[in-house]
């Protein structure tokens, strides 16, 4: 951190003398203007400037120069330091007529001339335009579901006090604004005006012509106005209403050869997201994966439903899409998202199908696909799958008595030993079979109250966890998931339904009596196989 803020602080120190002026830019405050009649001739450079760095003398051919005053600024915002120099010229035409300002050269970097329109001293020329709107759209004609971007930009030469602007009528379309207005300058015949800017998705439904009625503005803006007889003037609020010129689009029909969901556009592109690099996963653990389908100058709406591509083997949990539009270098991009989580059951070599998205290019005037290509992936046991510990009951021991030699001959006596012993292995078998399921260890019914408690707080992860700690404390190893839905059926049930309430979108309440059936009705003994007794005393 601390070096950090001294970087900072260097960068600070040495950004004056990496700086350089990159802009100067000449803008007046009215045109046209009256032969001898002063007005301001504002000049701007993006450096802090010595106030001899403009020479002005270019204008003394065709102008008489009064005053020069300079001024200048400095921000830092983010660290980010922008100085400024302005210089602020009263002049005043010699003639009539269309008069040229020059252009004016600061360290190599020039500003744009200004022609200039002088009438007769005395006279009353024709205002030049205070506020006025201009409309474009992104295509001359279109096709059936084409979105047709319509830009309007609102020009300003006076402050606005109020007003609305309204969106342009269109029959048979739909209609919608498409992002923020944006707020900017610019310089018109040597005028500065403030610009808002709002775009709008004009999408029709049926071939033929469309005509757009432009955009209208109605509000009040403040006017200098002179009074009489007096040297001062002062800002009158006067209504002004403007309204951008109509325009008609020919909206052309689906093309015959296309085939598949009708999508219309200038550009289409498929794309995912998925953990980079990794192509083995382990069986019961979720991969989250997000499909995105991107496209040009296309309503949001306008982009097809997509489905997660998934096999047998795998589990897909997907969440709510995601739509999305923006404007991007003055291009409309709508998004379609999908984001799930897919779940391995079970180890082996897994392949993704390929994901294939047509629409029609409306540059090349054909059909195309967005792909995806198929995915193959890899899904191995759970990590302690290896060390998995077969369960086997443990065996009573037995002493044989030994026989004196001369007995072995005697059948009746074998056989009746034999067969009390028998009976005495059967008897110890089944104390030791009942005690191993009846009796549980304390650290397993703890456990249980943990997994209960969990399920009452209806908290699926605090449930999953507790149901591993149990089954740990149970089979006296680390297990996952996946092993504990391989013990038995109802297991394997809750388990599904538990990992299907942890990945949904809709909030889903923990089956406890389900749960707790399952769990309770596993015993280790029983489903692991042993060795028969009987079958060692009768071979």
């Amino acid at each position: 951190m601390v070096i950090r803020i001294l970087l900072s602080l260097i960068l600070i120190i040495i950004a004056p003398s990496v700086m350089a002026l990159s802009q100067v830019e000449a803008s007046i405050e009215k045109n046209p203007v009256i032969e001898g009649e002063y007005f301001v001739l504002n000049i701007t450079a993006d450096d802090d400037l010595n106030a001899g760095a403009l020479n002005t003398s270019a204008l003394l051919e065709n102008f008489i120069v009064g005053r020069t005053s300079v001024g200048r600024s400095t921000q830092m915002v983010n660290f980010n330091t922008t100085k400024e120099t302005r210089w602020q010229v009263l002049i005043a035409a010699k003639s009539s007529g269309n008069i040229t300002i020059p252009a004016f050269n600061i360290e190599g970097v020039s500003s744009s001339e200004i022609v200039l329109q002088v009438a007769p001293a005395g006279s009353k020329p024709q205002e030049s335009q205070n506020l006025y709107i201009e409309a474009s759209t992104n295509v001359d004609e279109a096709y059936v579901g084409q979105l047709i971007n319509y830009k309007v930009k609102l020009y300003l030469a006076v402050e606005l006090q109020r007003g609305v602007l309204s969106a342009p009528v269109v029959k048979g379309a739909q209609i919608k604004q498409i992002g923020e207005d944006t707020d900017s300058t610019e310089i018109v015949n040597g005028r500065r005006f403030r610009v808002i800017e709002r775009n709008y998705g004009i999408v029709a439904g049926l071939p033929g012509e469309i005509i757009i009625d432009g955009a209208t503005f109605s509000g009040d803006v403040l006017i200098e106005t002179q009074r009489r007889g007096g040297m001062f003037g002062f800002n009158e609020s006067i209504p002004m209403q403007t309204e951008a010129d109509r325009k008609v689009i020919q909206i052309n029909s689906y093309p015959p050869s296309y085939q598949g969901e009708w999508l219309v556009s200038d550009l289409v592109s498929l794309r995912e997201v998925w953990p980079d690099t990794q192509t083995t996963f382990e069986a019961g653990s979720p991969i989250t994966r997000t499909i995105s389908l991107i496209a040009m100058n296309v309503d949001e709406n306008s982009l097809p439903e997509l489905a997660m591509p998934t096999t047998e083997g795998l589990r897909v949990y997907p969440e709510k899409p995601l739509r999305q539009t923006g404007i991007r270098d003055g291009q409309v991009i709508s998004q379609y998202s999908l984001t799930a989580a897919i779940v391995p059951t079970k180890p082996g070599t897994y392949t993704l199908p390929e994901l294939k998205v047509p629409w029609w290019n409306t540059q090349l005037k054909q059909q195309e696909y967005a792909i995806l290509p198929a995915k193959t992936i890899t899904v191995v046991a759970g990590e302690m799958a290896e060390n998995a510990l077969t369960i086997t009951p443990q065996q009573p021991s037995y002493q044989y008595a030994s026989y004196w030699p001369w007995l072995t001959g005697v059948f009746a006596t074998l056989w009746l030993i034999t067969l009390i012993m028998w009976r005495k292995a059967v008897s110890q078998q089944h104390r030791l079979v009942t005690t191993k399921t009846t009796q549980r260890p304390v650290a397993d019914v703890a456990s249980l109250a943990t997994i209960t408690e969990a399920c009452d707080r209806n908290n699926v992860s605090d449930v999953i966890s507790a149901l591993q700690g149990y089954f740990s404390a149970l089979l006296n190893r680390q297990v996952t998931l996946a092993e504990i839905s391989k013990l038995s059926e109802p297991l394997s049930q809750a388990v599904t339904d538990l990992q299907q309430g942890r990945y949904s979108q809709h909030t889903k309440a923990v089956n406890k009596q389900q749960l707790m059936s399952a769990v309770k009705s596993y015993h280790p003994n029983i489903n692991t196989p042993s060795n028969s007794v009987i079958a060692k005393l009768n071979p």
